[in-house]
């Protein structure tokens, strides 16, 4: 049996753990490469480009190095603007459990 060359946006965003619209996001970008086929125009990728694109973003994580935060937020770990975080992942994010 011939190994499959092409994956789907869900099988895409399944791999990446993002969700659908992220992955087509990706595409539409062209951060992803990906074609169209067929007549309702279904996205298709590339094993072998994912897996570019994979180690792309590894390398630029590696280049960037870890020297503190992105311009514009904060170095404390605190959500920059008016980004929060509610519930449980702010009780996790203080230390504290959030059944207290």
């Amino acid at each position: 049996m011939a190994t499959q060359r092409f994956l789907t946006l869900d099988d895409v965003a399944e791999i990446l753990a993002v969700s659908w619209s992220q992955a087509y996001a990706l595409v539409r970008r062209k951060e992803l490469i990906a074609i169209q086929i067929g007549g309702r125009g279904q996205w298709r990728v590339e094993k072998d480009e994912l897996e570019r694109f994979i180690q792309q973003k590894y390398a630029e994580a590696r280049a960037t190095g870890v020297e503190g935060p992105p311009a514009g937020e904060p170095a404390t770990g605190e959500p920059a603007g008016n980004e929060r975080t509610t519930g449980r992942r702010a009780a996790d994010d203080a230390g504290v459990d959030a059944a207290r």
